[in-house]
């Protein structure tokens, strides 16, 4: 929890938001929404009316199952029409691609915690996402239907290295990549490299799978560095890869 106090203590000093008996900040005026969003590549917030709302509860204790998403409170409602929601809400931002998801808390009649849980986890897409049943909800539902992925073995030096160099790099693809781990090591993750014509003792590689046009390509085996995950990402951009040999053989699935 201290990246949330840390986030308190910090948008406090503003002087435009304040902290109630959860310790968790609230949010006075959009200025300081936009700073608590910006704070994280993932943020919660609860967009209620008070701590007596229906759904403080619940986000309060899903808060503290899952404590690397920063959350916070706004019962400002110029500040909620702001972020286009005209009743009480819990709304996720996320910067991978710049995506705000909303549980509306009018529809939500038999909230419960482990749900608010699950309603963070499926949607808490980020720079670097690791591919799994939960994650992949929100993988697949965003905007951005073009994943860079980097396919290694967890347990492997290079998966740490390499999870976190690709990760480094994500920013600058914001809006038109998603940035996606598969753990070649995971039995339930063999359709994905199969799909690419893979092997778990073929990894690392890194690919890319454009959900557009169901199209794959991997890059050419050799040294993984930024500089060719760059330009592989901006040859899709500029078309060109549209003529090179497609990655695998398997006929379209999910991946």
């Amino acid at each position: 929890m201290l990246t949330t106090l840390f986030l308190a203590l910090l948008v406090t000093s503003t002087g435009k938001a304040a902290e109630k008996d959860s310790g968790l900040p609230w949010l006075n005026d959009t200025k300081a929404a936009e700073a608590f969003i910006d704070s994280a590549e993932v943020v919660i917030i609860g967009f209620l009316e008070g701590e007596e709302s229906h759904g403080y509860k619940e986000l309060l204790e899903a808060a503290k199952k899952v404590d690397s998403v920063p959350v916070a409170f706004c019962a400002m409602k110029n500040v909620w029409a702001d972020y286009s929601l005209s009743s009480a809400a819990i709304a996720l931002f996320r910067k991978a691609d710049n995506h705000q998801e909303n549980l509306d808390l009018t529809e939500a009649k038999k909230l419960e915690t482990d749900g608010l849980v699950n309603f963070i986890s499926m949607n808490e897409v980020r720079y670097i996402t690791e591919y799994n049943q939960v994650t992949a909800v929100g993988l697949f539902d965003s905007e951005v239907k073009t994943h860079l992925l980097l396919f290694a073995n967890r347990g492997t030096k290079e998966f740490t290295e390499l999870k976190d160099q690709l990760g480094a790099l994500a920013p600058e693809f914001t809006g038109k990549f998603l940035f996606v781990v598969i753990n070649g090591a995971v039995k339930s993750n063999m359709r994905s490299l199969n799909y690419f014509g893979l092997k778990s003792t073929d990894l690392p590689r890194v690919g890319i799978y454009d959900g557009g046009s169901d199209m794959k390509w991997l890059l050419p085996k050799g040294n993984i560095s930024t500089e060719r995950v760059r330009d592989f990402c901006q040859s899709f951009l500029r078309g060109d890869l549209k003529d090179v040999k497609q990655a695998g053989a398997e006929p379209k699935t999910e991946l």
